[in-house]
């Protein structure tokens, strides 16, 4: 998922900043519990639940990016 997010253009990654985050510490657990994930992989944008049990195509998350970034 983090590859997903890596390969965006840099005019994208220029206007995040994205964390990975494991289900091996507490840290990750948290998180996980606090976006209200089920499953993996996900993704939260501005701490909402986006996407969850798929990795998105570069223009499905490049328009999520935009749609939260732009509000």
């Amino acid at each position: 998922m983090l590859a997903a997010v890596a390969d965006l253009p840099k005019e994208i990654q220029d206007r995040i900043d994205y964390h990975e985050w494991s289900l091996r510490n507490r840290e990750g657990i948290d998180m996980f519990k606090r976006s209200n994930a089920r499953s993996l992989p996900s993704i939260a944008i501005n701490g909402e639940l986006r996407f969850e049990s798929l990795i998105p195509t570069s223009e499905e998350l490049i328009q999520a990016i935009r749609e939260k970034t732009e509000e």
